[in-house]
């Protein structure tokens, strides 16, 4: 590193996660184009990083997260709920499930019926396509030489004959493919995985097949403060990399990359935001912004869990010898239970008929949340459960963000307002119900037995309620925290320039207007694609 204040690049990229690793790799390709990217967190060099199955405990090590907590929720009984993003290269495509959705193609759509043009399905569908190398081949709806591999869930021991079994006799469809002609029904999960059977983060399908060019600089364990501006442009920005103080210049462009939590809580701190508020931490407005760190919105996920009537339930793999021999496929020829999720079946679906599109999923898992290795003979065993969590895939309710104050190593206020409403909680409780009907319907019914969560004596709406009140979470898809889009409470255009600042853009799940009907991680990669054409557009 260069002394404070003498260093400059063409690019600045802040946040290493799923959109930041695709633009440090897009623009570097260019060699006249220089780019440092600055990041937080640490490597994505662990175990329990590259090896799929391990991500249950890749989130809860505290030096790969952001420990964020919500504000006691509202509408939630008062409880705070626990978000943890990435912290590390790769960001949250790091610590994820590796589940890849895109959401239905008529999310894009809103997107553009809301004033994003550009951001229909056939503009960001080659996105989508150039992203991927899926197993599916090359084809209208995907690529096949990608960055990013997408792989079938392997499932022989997870359950997902019978529930595709189940689909027609519950009155659903079965699709091969959720991203293709049919966007609904029973499918088969897909992941991110590559073909050596580890986790394909963006740091290991963009980052590091980059990281060795000349004119990309990579700083980790680097705070970024704030974006420096100077006569209505960003100039650079000021961060912290061990105890110092560090300012850097960006003749072209910075980008924000830092997420949906982080990316608004810089631009306020940098005095970009609402400007009352700004004024009231002791900062000094540079642009008034109302709609920085509003339109937060996430996916609530309700949990429905059921006993096995036999020990059938992916607990069997978790037996301590067997735990052992997996580790060993994994680590010598990337195969076996640990070298992929445990998601039994992918069951996006209309709780109505009604609807145009599908409005829950169903994340069905073989095995109960809390499994732990097990040992015959050694202490008491658990008994086999199965679940069909509930995640409302398109909800109303919008939170917001907030400083905690003006202290960058502060975490930002984050209240979610889950269930603020009413449609949201009418959805939720139809798919309870819908998980209820289809986890009873033959052949499923033979494995499915005593309800556990809700339970079989909660029946009535007001009773229902009260549980999902009482027992609902997220599912880590946050967005729309400096939102796209043409009105007042936009923050950036649609070409991702935030709104009264020249040469600063926001790329990443935050500029979201709506959130997709689906995991995020894939809409991440997808904008972070996008994004950097419309910066290589410029001609700057």
């Amino acid at each position: 590193m260069t002394q404070q204040g003498r260093k400059s690049v063409d690019y600045i990229v802040i946040g290493a996660g799923s959109a930041g690793c695709v633009i440090a790799n897009r623009l570097t390709a260019d060699p006249q184009r220089s780019v440092l990217l600055l990041e937080a967190g640490g490597s994505d060099d662990h175990l329990f990083v590259r090896m799929p199955l391990a991500f249950l405990k890749a989130m809860f090590k505290p030096q790969f997260v952001w420990n964020y907590m919500s504000e006691p929720e509202p509408h939630m009984n008062g409880r705070s709920l626990w978000l943890p993003r990435g912290r590390l290269l790769g960001g949250s495509s790091s610590i994820n499930g590796m589940f890849y959705m895109r959401g239905h193609s008529s999310d894009f759509d809103t997107w553009r019926a809301m004033g994003c043009e550009g951001w229909g399905y056939e503009d960001v569908l080659p996105y989508f396509r150039r992203m991927e190398t899926s197993w599916r081949g090359a084809n209208k709806y995907h690529g096949d030489s990608g960055p990013v591999h997408v792989v079938p869930i392997e499932t022989s021991r997870l359950l997902h004959d019978p529930l595709m079994r189940s689909a027609a006799a519950a009155g659903y469809q079965v699709t091969e493919d959720l991203h293709g002609e049919l966007e609904e029904g029973f499918a088969r999960g897909e992941v991110t995985i590559d073909p050596r059977g580890r986790r394909a983060s963006t740091a290991r399908a963009y980052l590091h097949p980059a990281a060795g060019r000349s004119n990309l600089s990579i700083e980790m364990q680097a705070q970024t403060n704030r974006i420096l501006l100077e006569n209505g442009r960003a100039i650079g920005v000021e961060y912290v990399r061990e105890g110092q103080v560090q300012r850097v210049r960006a003749d072209r462009e910075v980008i924000v990359c830092a997420g949906t939590y982080n990316s608004p809580q810089l631009l306020m701190l940098s005095g970009i935001g609402p400007a009352d508020e700004l004024r009231g931490h002791g900062i000094m407005p540079a642009v008034d912004l109302p709609g920085v760190g509003r339109n937060l919105s996430e996916h609530a996920r309700v949990p429905v869990e059921f006993e096995a009537r036999d020990p059938v339930s992916f607990l069997n793999e978790l037996r301590l010898d067997r735990v052992a021999w997996s580790l060993v496929r994994w680590g010598l020829f990337g195969t076996g239970p640990f070298a992929t999720q445990i998601n039994s079946c992918n069951i996006v679906v209309r709780t109505t008929q009604t609807l145009a599109q599908p409005d829950v999923q169903l994340m069905c898992n073989p095995v109960r949340m809390d499994a732990k290795i097990w040992f015959p003979g050694v202490g008491k065993r658990q008994e086999h459960r199965i679940t069909g969590d509930v995640v409302v895939l398109h909800p109303h309710s919008r939170g917001h963000l907030t400083l905690r104050s003006a202290d960058p190593r502060d975490p930002p206020r984050i209240t979610l307002n889950l269930f603020c409403e009413r449609a949201d909680m009418e959805t939720a409780q139809r798919g309870v119900a819908v998980a209820r009907a289809i986890y009873g319907t033959e052949p499923q019914a033979r494995i499915t037995g005593r309800e556990v969560r809700p339970g079989s004596n909660i029946q009535t709406a007001a009773e229902l309620e009260a549980y999902i009140r009482a027992s609902a979470g997220v599912t880590q898809h946050p967005v729309g925290t400096c939102s796209m889009g043409t009105g007042e409470h936009a923050v950036v255009d649609a070409r991702l320039r935030v709104r009264g600042v020249a040469r600063l853009r926001v790329a990443d799940a935050s500029i979201m207007p709506t959130v997709p009907g689906g995991n995020t991680n894939a809409a991440s990669i997808m904008v972070g694609e996008k994004a950097s054409d419309l910066i290589l557009a410029t001609g700057e």
